[in-house]
């Protein structure tokens, strides 16, 4: 039996563009990238060389410092290039694929009856560990952690974003399998939390314990859900693992095989094709959605969290989903006036569009405004549904005040959690950032 959670504050953005319920094959990309930047903290050490012949679920690189963390290639081929930056930090590892793909066989498993040893080796080997990551830090999971609990969301609320009940709903036997392996890595549960769309797929699920989660966006962040649940202490680690991870984790143990299929969804009001594509992780942006024009922006995830994309680009390791909107680039005229552009969304009311509830609006990239002072207003905590104050949090993650920080709850939040704080708050200052800072040096100064 599902244990309800309703989630009170929060914010859904009705916009337009989203992707009908019509899964096709994407073509094939002839070239496919693992990007290290994808994987916080992450330094990568190559073990292959431009030019290697490699099979799907081959090692390329591995965390220098954590040197059981391995990264293996989604498809089999020649590995291309490796594109490096500034201080030859490497931002793509480029491979050039097969016509059809050839796996490595990492040997068949029955995860119900294998130790956790056994499992979490073959997890690593396969590349799968990178599927896992950890709170607090929002960081890859460290191995030699044992977690307290694992969680899983199977929730969508964020804007456009894909249906999880629509992309798991042909591997749920895969996703079993999966679950079946987690629960050995951990003393505590599994927790599954799902909406009305996942749970026609998972509530047979065995091992978990299910959660019926309603409510706003973000009540879909697997961070709220653990605030919400299980709530993290210091000194104490949880794992988060997404949903189709899960069946890609499964399908190792039921296949012998590192098969990273990954659905996404092409959604956006510029969006041409607005379908779920069945692809392989690190495909071609273009073979999803073709040539963008130039006053279109490309973003690999939804419009709140995602990253740019230009043409020719590679979607995210962990992303399912691919929006589509227009640049901002137009300049608005007396855009300071209250009421003057009734035509888009406004959370604080200053457009009559809080008239049409219903409505669907086109976002665009414009920030109406330059970065101003952060003025108390409430209006952080009325998005986010978790027990801390949202301001004094990020204030504190700017001073670098570490003991603030630690007593206005950093170890809970991940950048995603202050998405919403980020849209709705009148100052412009890119909270994601300054929380994904605050997090990285309290990993560098606490650990």
């Amino acid at each position: 039996m599902s244990k309800d959670i309703r989630i009170k504050r929060g914010l859904s953005l009705r916009l337009e563009g989203e992707a009908e319920k019509e899964l096709v094959k994407a073509p094939r990309s002839k070239t496919y990238a693992i990007k290290p930047p994808d994987f916080h903290t992450v330094v990568p050490k190559m073990v292959v060389k431009e030019g290697a012949k490699l099979l799907a679920g081959d090692e390329i690189f591995y965390s220098k410092y954590t040197e059981q963390i391995r990264f293996t290639t989604p498809v089999s081929g020649v590995l291309k290039e490796i594109k490096r930056g500034d201080k030859r930090k490497i931002l793509e590892v480029i491979i050039e694929a097969d016509a059809e793909d050839v796996y490595r066989d990492f040997g068949k498993m029955d995860a119900s009856k294998a130790d956790a040893k056994d499992i979490k080796e073959k997890i690593l080997d396969s590349g799968c560990g990178a599927f896992i990551y950890q709170r607090p830090y929002d960081i890859v999971a460290d191995p030699k952690d044992t977690p307290k609990a694992i969680f899983i969301s199977a929730v969508t609320t964020a804007p456009l974003a894909a249906d999880k009940g629509f992309i798991i709903k042909d591997k749920v036997d895969a996703f079993q399998e999966g679950i079946n392996a987690l629960r050995k890595l951990t003393p505590g549960k599994v927790h599954l939390s799902v909406d009305e769309s996942s749970a026609e797929y998972l509530k047979n699920i065995q091992g978990v314990e299910l959660h019926h989660v309603k409510g706003d966006h973000p009540a879909g962040n697997v961070g709220i859900q653990i605030h919400k649940i299980d709530p993290l202490n210091r000194g104490e680690h949880i794992w988060t693992v997404g949903v189709e991870d899960v069946a890609i984790i499964g399908n190792v143990f039921l296949t012998g095989e590192f098969r990273a299929d990954r659905t996404i969804a092409v959604t956006g009001s510029e969006a041409k094709d607005r379908k779920y594509y069945q692809t392989t992780i690190g495909a071609n942006v273009s073979d999803l959605i073709g040539q963008a024009p130039d006053d279109v922006r490309i973003i690999s995830g939804d419009v709140l969290t995602g990253t740019q994309l230009s043409n020719n680009q590679y979607v995210g390791f962990f992303e399912n989903e691919v929006t589509l909107i227009p640049e901002g680039d137009n300049y608005r005229m007396f855009g300071w006036l209250p009421f003057t552009y009734n035509h888009i969304h406004s959370n604080s009311r200053t457009s009559l569009s809080w008239l049409f509830p219903k409505r669907k609006f086109t976002p665009t990239t414009n920030l109406n405004g330059e970065e101003r002072a952060l003025v108390v207003t409430g209006e952080m905590e009325e998005v986010l549904p978790m027990d801390i104050y949202p301001m004094q949090l990020i204030k504190a993650c700017m001073a670098g005040d570490i003991e603030k920080m630690e007593n206005l709850g950093i170890y809970e939040v991940a950048p995603e959690d202050f998405a919403l704080v980020e849209y709705v708050n009148t100052s412009k200052i890119e909270i994601q950032e300054v929380i994904r800072l605050g997090l990285d040096l309290m990993i560098t100064e606490v650990g």
